[in-house]
Protein backbone atom coordinates (compact mmCIF):
# COMPACT_ATOMS: atom_id res chain seq x y z
CA UNK A 1 0.00 0.00 0.00
CA UNK A 2 2.71 2.65 1.02
CA UNK A 3 4.52 2.05 -2.91
CA UNK A 4 0.92 2.63 -4.18
CA UNK A 5 0.57 5.90 -2.13
CA UNK A 6 4.14 7.19 -3.15
CA UNK A 7 3.53 6.07 -6.75
CA UNK A 8 0.40 8.33 -6.70
CA UNK A 9 1.94 11.05 -5.10
CA UNK A 10 5.04 11.25 -7.34
CA UNK A 11 2.68 10.81 -10.52
CA UNK A 12 0.67 13.85 -9.16
CA UNK A 13 3.37 15.83 -8.58
CA UNK A 14 4.70 14.94 -12.49
CA UNK A 15 1.10 16.40 -13.39
CA UNK A 16 1.63 19.44 -11.21
CA UNK A 17 4.87 20.80 -12.62
CA UNK A 18 4.21 19.91 -16.13
CA UNK A 19 0.71 22.04 -15.31
CA UNK A 20 3.29 24.98 -14.22
CA UNK A 21 5.23 24.58 -17.13
CA UNK A 22 2.34 24.84 -19.68
CA UNK A 23 1.27 28.18 -17.51
CA UNK A 24 4.71 29.41 -17.64
CA UNK A 25 4.96 28.64 -21.44
CA UNK A 26 1.26 30.24 -22.07
CA UNK A 27 2.76 33.31 -20.24
CA UNK A 28 5.94 33.34 -21.94
CA UNK A 29 3.80 33.52 -25.23
CA UNK A 30 1.79 36.13 -24.37
CA UNK A 31 4.27 38.29 -23.27
CA UNK A 32 6.11 38.35 -26.61
CA UNK A 33 2.55 38.47 -28.46
CA UNK A 34 2.20 41.96 -26.61
CA UNK A 35 5.53 42.85 -26.90
CA UNK A 36 5.00 42.25 -30.38
CA UNK A 37 2.19 44.09 -30.48
CA UNK A 38 3.20 47.08 -28.64
CA UNK A 39 6.00 47.61 -31.21
CA UNK A 40 3.72 47.67 -34.21
CA UNK A 41 1.32 49.95 -32.35
CA UNK A 42 3.51 52.71 -31.95
CA UNK A 43 4.59 52.68 -35.26
CA UNK A 44 3.52 56.42 -37.06
CA UNK A 45 3.15 56.66 -40.62
CA UNK A 46 6.32 58.59 -42.67
CA UNK A 47 5.26 61.30 -44.81
CA UNK A 48 3.70 60.49 -48.60
CA UNK A 49 6.55 60.62 -50.49
CA UNK A 50 9.54 58.61 -52.06
CA UNK A 51 12.75 57.86 -52.68
CA UNK A 52 14.27 60.09 -54.64
CA UNK A 53 18.48 60.44 -55.52
CA UNK A 54 18.92 64.03 -53.60
CA UNK A 55 18.18 61.97 -50.75
CA UNK A 56 21.45 61.33 -50.49
CA UNK A 57 23.22 63.61 -52.77
CA UNK A 58 25.09 64.92 -50.29
CA UNK A 59 26.58 61.78 -48.39
CA UNK A 60 30.25 60.71 -48.40
CA UNK A 61 30.89 59.00 -51.78
CA UNK A 62 30.77 55.25 -50.58
CA UNK A 63 27.37 55.81 -49.40
CA UNK A 64 26.30 57.40 -52.51
CA UNK A 65 27.03 54.88 -54.83
CA UNK A 66 25.38 52.38 -51.79
CA UNK A 67 21.85 54.12 -52.28
CA UNK A 68 22.26 54.32 -56.28
CA UNK A 69 23.02 50.10 -56.33
CA UNK A 70 20.39 48.88 -53.16
CA UNK A 71 17.56 51.79 -54.40
CA UNK A 72 15.29 52.61 -57.24
CA UNK A 73 13.64 56.54 -58.00
CA UNK A 74 10.08 55.75 -56.68
CA UNK A 75 10.55 53.55 -54.22
CA UNK A 76 8.51 53.70 -51.22
CA UNK A 77 10.23 54.16 -47.77
CA UNK A 78 9.97 51.15 -45.24
CA UNK A 79 7.34 51.78 -42.69
CA UNK A 80 7.45 47.91 -41.38
CA UNK A 81 9.10 44.71 -42.34
CA UNK A 82 8.79 41.34 -41.00
CA UNK A 83 11.52 38.74 -41.80
CA UNK A 84 11.36 34.74 -41.13
CA UNK A 85 14.96 33.19 -40.59
CA UNK A 86 16.65 30.47 -40.20
CA UNK A 87 20.13 29.35 -39.21
CA UNK A 88 22.57 28.01 -36.65
CA UNK A 89 23.38 29.99 -33.10
CA UNK A 90 26.26 29.31 -30.70
CA UNK A 91 27.47 30.95 -26.86
CA UNK A 92 29.77 33.56 -28.62
CA UNK A 93 32.05 33.11 -25.33
CA UNK A 94 34.25 30.46 -27.32
CA UNK A 95 35.24 29.24 -30.49
CA UNK A 96 34.78 25.81 -29.45
CA UNK A 97 31.22 25.96 -28.28
CA UNK A 98 28.37 24.17 -30.57
CA UNK A 99 26.30 25.47 -32.60
CA UNK A 100 22.60 24.48 -32.48
CA UNK A 101 19.82 25.19 -34.93
CA UNK A 102 17.55 27.69 -34.94
CA UNK A 103 14.44 29.82 -36.73
CA UNK A 104 12.96 33.19 -36.18
CA UNK A 105 10.32 35.66 -36.70
CA UNK A 106 11.61 39.12 -36.92
CA UNK A 107 9.47 42.38 -36.55
CA UNK A 108 10.89 45.51 -37.39
CA UNK A 109 9.31 49.18 -37.25
CA UNK A 110 11.33 51.94 -38.84
CA UNK A 111 9.50 55.51 -36.87
CA UNK A 112 10.57 54.56 -34.26
CA UNK A 113 12.96 52.06 -34.83
CA UNK A 114 12.48 49.04 -33.04
CA UNK A 115 12.16 45.55 -33.39
CA UNK A 116 11.50 41.97 -31.75
CA UNK A 117 13.63 38.67 -33.05
CA UNK A 118 11.54 35.96 -31.55
CA UNK A 119 13.61 32.74 -31.88
CA UNK A 120 13.75 29.20 -31.24
CA UNK A 121 16.78 27.81 -30.65
CA UNK A 122 16.56 23.52 -30.23
CA UNK A 123 19.56 22.97 -28.13
CA UNK A 124 21.65 19.27 -26.97
CA UNK A 125 18.59 16.51 -27.26
CA UNK A 126 16.66 18.62 -28.87
CA UNK A 127 15.33 20.29 -25.89
CA UNK A 128 14.46 24.22 -27.41
CA UNK A 129 15.19 27.48 -26.20
CA UNK A 130 12.88 30.62 -27.06
CA UNK A 131 14.66 33.60 -27.42
CA UNK A 132 13.02 37.04 -27.33
CA UNK A 133 15.48 39.84 -28.48
CA UNK A 134 13.81 43.24 -28.87
CA UNK A 135 14.59 47.00 -28.81
CA UNK A 136 10.83 49.13 -27.88
CA UNK A 137 10.53 52.86 -26.60
CA UNK A 138 13.87 53.60 -26.11
CA UNK A 139 14.62 50.38 -24.12
CA UNK A 140 16.61 46.91 -24.98
CA UNK A 141 15.29 43.56 -24.15
CA UNK A 142 16.90 40.28 -23.70
CA UNK A 143 15.05 36.94 -22.15
CA UNK A 144 15.33 33.58 -22.80
CA UNK A 145 13.38 30.62 -22.02
CA UNK A 146 13.74 26.80 -21.92
CA UNK A 147 10.95 25.26 -23.80
CA UNK A 148 9.40 28.98 -23.53
CA UNK A 149 8.48 28.06 -19.82
CA UNK A 150 12.15 28.28 -17.34
CA UNK A 151 13.79 31.63 -17.69
CA UNK A 152 17.78 30.93 -18.36
CA UNK A 153 18.27 34.68 -19.08
CA UNK A 154 16.86 37.95 -18.18
CA UNK A 155 18.89 40.65 -18.61
CA UNK A 156 18.68 43.41 -16.35
CA UNK A 157 17.66 46.61 -17.94
CA UNK A 158 21.00 49.13 -18.13
CA UNK A 159 22.53 51.95 -20.79
CA UNK A 160 24.52 49.11 -22.42
CA UNK A 161 21.48 46.75 -23.20
CA UNK A 162 19.74 49.82 -24.68
CA UNK A 163 22.26 50.75 -26.75
CA UNK A 164 23.21 47.35 -27.66
CA UNK A 165 19.49 46.62 -29.13
CA UNK A 166 19.59 50.09 -30.60
CA UNK A 167 22.94 48.87 -32.77
CA UNK A 168 21.21 45.88 -33.66
CA UNK A 169 18.36 47.83 -35.46
CA UNK A 170 21.17 49.92 -36.95
CA UNK A 171 23.30 46.96 -38.14
CA UNK A 172 20.40 45.14 -39.83
CA UNK A 173 19.35 48.09 -41.61
CA UNK A 174 20.81 46.78 -44.78
CA UNK A 175 17.28 44.79 -45.09
CA UNK A 176 15.71 47.72 -44.56
CA UNK A 177 17.97 50.14 -46.35
CA UNK A 178 15.11 53.21 -46.78
CA UNK A 179 15.71 53.20 -42.79
CA UNK A 180 19.94 54.29 -43.61
CA UNK A 181 18.47 58.03 -45.78
CA UNK A 182 19.10 60.67 -43.45
CA UNK A 183 15.82 61.31 -43.70
CA UNK A 184 15.07 58.44 -41.47
CA UNK A 185 17.67 60.05 -38.51
CA UNK A 186 20.92 58.32 -39.65
CA UNK A 187 23.64 60.66 -39.57
CA UNK A 188 26.58 59.44 -41.74
CA UNK A 189 30.63 60.42 -41.28
CA UNK A 190 33.09 60.14 -44.08
CA UNK A 191 36.07 57.97 -42.82
CA UNK A 192 37.47 56.69 -46.31
CA UNK A 193 37.03 55.36 -49.84
CA UNK A 194 34.71 52.05 -48.67
CA UNK A 195 33.98 53.17 -45.16
CA UNK A 196 31.80 55.53 -43.47
CA UNK A 197 30.71 55.70 -40.34
CA UNK A 198 26.62 55.73 -39.67
CA UNK A 199 24.78 57.25 -36.20
CA UNK A 200 21.73 56.71 -34.99
CA UNK A 201 19.86 58.18 -32.03
CA UNK A 202 16.58 57.65 -30.17
CA UNK A 203 15.13 58.31 -26.89
CA UNK A 204 18.75 59.72 -25.58
CA UNK A 205 20.06 56.66 -26.59
CA UNK A 206 22.83 57.28 -29.53
CA UNK A 207 25.08 54.74 -31.36
CA UNK A 208 27.29 54.61 -34.19
CA UNK A 209 28.74 51.59 -36.67
CA UNK A 210 30.90 51.54 -39.11
CA UNK A 211 30.06 50.41 -42.25
CA UNK A 212 32.10 48.86 -45.25
CA UNK A 213 31.22 48.84 -48.79
CA UNK A 214 32.30 46.84 -51.33
CA UNK A 215 33.04 47.67 -54.98
CA UNK A 216 29.51 46.94 -56.38
CA UNK A 217 28.54 49.07 -53.53
CA UNK A 218 26.84 46.74 -51.13
CA UNK A 219 27.47 46.82 -47.15
CA UNK A 220 29.42 43.45 -47.22
CA UNK A 221 30.41 44.23 -43.41
CA UNK A 222 29.82 46.64 -39.82
CA UNK A 223 31.49 47.20 -37.04
CA UNK A 224 31.95 48.92 -33.70
CA UNK A 225 31.45 47.94 -29.78
CA UNK A 226 28.33 46.56 -28.31
CA UNK A 227 27.22 45.89 -24.72
CA UNK A 228 28.05 42.02 -24.49
CA UNK A 229 25.39 40.16 -21.90
CA UNK A 230 27.08 38.03 -19.72
CA UNK A 231 25.79 34.40 -18.42
CA UNK A 232 25.02 36.54 -15.43
CA UNK A 233 22.81 39.44 -16.74
CA UNK A 234 25.19 42.03 -17.03
CA UNK A 235 26.86 43.70 -19.81
CA UNK A 236 30.25 44.84 -20.54
CA UNK A 237 31.46 46.63 -24.31
CA UNK A 238 33.11 44.24 -26.66
CA UNK A 239 34.17 44.86 -30.26
CA UNK A 240 31.54 43.63 -32.60
CA UNK A 241 30.89 42.63 -36.36
CA UNK A 242 28.45 41.95 -38.79
CA UNK A 243 28.62 39.91 -42.05
CA UNK A 244 26.00 40.56 -45.14
CA UNK A 245 26.20 38.46 -47.89
CA UNK A 246 23.93 37.54 -50.94
CA UNK A 247 22.26 40.64 -52.31
CA UNK A 248 18.92 39.97 -54.19
CA UNK A 249 16.15 42.03 -55.61
CA UNK A 250 12.81 42.46 -53.29
CA UNK A 251 10.47 45.06 -54.47
CA UNK A 252 12.82 46.80 -56.33
CA UNK A 253 15.56 46.48 -53.40
CA UNK A 254 18.99 45.20 -53.07
CA UNK A 255 18.98 43.26 -49.98
CA UNK A 256 21.17 40.79 -48.49
CA UNK A 257 20.03 37.57 -47.79
CA UNK A 258 22.50 35.66 -45.49
CA UNK A 259 24.03 37.32 -42.59
CA UNK A 260 27.06 35.68 -39.80
CA UNK A 261 27.82 37.86 -36.89
CA UNK A 262 30.95 37.65 -34.22
CA UNK A 263 32.50 38.75 -31.14
CA UNK A 264 35.66 40.35 -31.19
CA UNK A 265 37.38 38.45 -28.19
CA UNK A 266 41.27 38.98 -27.19
CA UNK A 267 42.01 35.64 -28.20
CA UNK A 268 39.73 36.57 -32.05
CA UNK A 269 36.73 36.56 -33.64
CA UNK A 270 34.24 34.28 -32.84
CA UNK A 271 30.95 33.94 -34.75
CA UNK A 272 28.01 33.30 -32.75
CA UNK A 273 24.78 33.67 -35.20
CA UNK A 274 24.90 32.78 -38.89
CA UNK A 275 21.36 33.03 -40.53
CA UNK A 276 19.22 33.26 -43.88
CA UNK A 277 16.40 35.13 -44.57
CA UNK A 278 13.95 33.23 -46.34
CA UNK A 279 10.99 35.51 -46.32
CA UNK A 280 10.45 39.70 -46.24
CA UNK A 281 7.26 41.29 -46.00
CA UNK A 282 7.67 45.69 -46.22
CA UNK A 283 4.69 47.95 -45.53
CA UNK A 284 5.47 51.35 -46.65
CA UNK A 285 4.62 54.53 -48.18
CA UNK A 286 5.47 55.86 -51.82
CA UNK A 287 4.25 58.61 -53.80
CA UNK A 288 1.32 56.71 -55.03
CA UNK A 289 -0.12 56.78 -51.24
CA UNK A 290 -0.41 54.77 -48.55
CA UNK A 291 0.75 50.27 -49.27
CA UNK A 292 -0.32 47.80 -47.04
CA UNK A 293 -0.23 43.85 -47.14
CA UNK A 294 2.73 41.83 -48.64
CA UNK A 295 5.13 44.01 -50.56
CA UNK A 296 7.65 40.79 -51.63
CA UNK A 297 7.50 37.66 -52.63
CA UNK A 298 9.03 34.20 -50.53
CA UNK A 299 12.97 33.76 -51.11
Amino acid sequence: MSKIILLVGFSSAIAIIAGILVVKRGQFSRWADQTVANLRAAATSLPDRSVRATDWADLPAPVQQYFEHVLREDQPYIETAVFEQEGTFRDGEASSAPWYPFTATEHVTVRPPGFVWDARIRMTMGIPVRVLDAYHDGQGCLRAALGGAISVMDAAPTPALDEGELLRYLAEAPLYPTALLPGMGVTWTPIDEQTAQATLEDEGTTVSLLFHFNDQGEVERVSGKRGFTKADGTSEYRSWKGYWHHYEERNGMQVPTEGEVAWIHPEGEVSYWQGHIRSIEYTGTGGMGKTTGELSEEM
